[in-house]
């Protein structure tokens, strides 16, 4: 279906094209980090409809729904933002059931969601399957710290500065603008730019 034209999908639409271009076919993963509310699972939401719109087999999943249950997070002390930034994510579980699997290809079925945090309880996992060339777009604040960038074909930092300190922690650790494929400032969310860092 052909998406109405606005400078939101226009911009979108140039973004897709880009690392469509660059990557080919094949299964492959976007990954999109950024701060604490900056507008990254929306601009997720929106880059998978315009790769539905190339008539690509997309899936999405976000961080958020690989969370450890606070019992879980427990055993690594106190509830501190040091404690959420280390251990906040079972990282384990997101590689197990979904980017292995889905690295895969073929019928190996994988899992998008294994957790709701809001009610800090596990779901009901639900397995699919897609084509040999699926996309999967993933989500969420640590996607591009250094022991998960790797996992990612394209990587895109919505820019901003941390504010959240769990958010402050991770990026005096390793900012992910620096290891971004592309940077997109989303400061007027209608009217998102690409942005380049200084070279100092």
């Amino acid at each position: 279906m052909r998406l109405v034209t606005t400078p939101r999908v226009t911009f979108l639409r140039t973004l897709a094209d880009e690392f469509l271009a660059q990557y080919g076919r094949g299964r492959m993963i976007v990954a999109i980090d950024g701060p604490l509310r900056s507008g990254k699972s929306r601009f997720g939401d929106d880059l998978a409809d315009v790769l539905r719109e190339r008539e690509h087999s997309v899936f999405r999943a976000s961080i958020e729904d690989f969370h450890r249950s606070r019992a879980a997070q427990a055993d690594f002390g106190a509830d501190t933002p040091a404690r959420y930034f280390g251990y906040g994510i079972d990282e384990s579980a997101l590689r197990r059931v979904l980017v292995e699997p889905f690295r895969m290809g073929g019928s190996t079925a994988f899992v998008t969601r294994v957790f709701d945090p809001t009610r800090d309880a596990w779901v009901e996992p639900k397995w699919i399957t897609g084509p040999d060339d699926a996309i999967l777009v993933i989500d969420g604040r640590f996607v591009l710290r250094e022991r998960l960038a790797g996992l990612w074909d394209v990587r895109i930092a919505v820019d901003g500065d941390p504010i959240d300190p769990a958010d402050v922690l991770a990026y005096a650790e390793r900012d992910p603008r620096t290891v971004a494929s592309a940077i997109v400032d989303l400061i007027d969310p209608e009217h998102p730019t690409r942005r380049f860092l200084e070279v100092r």
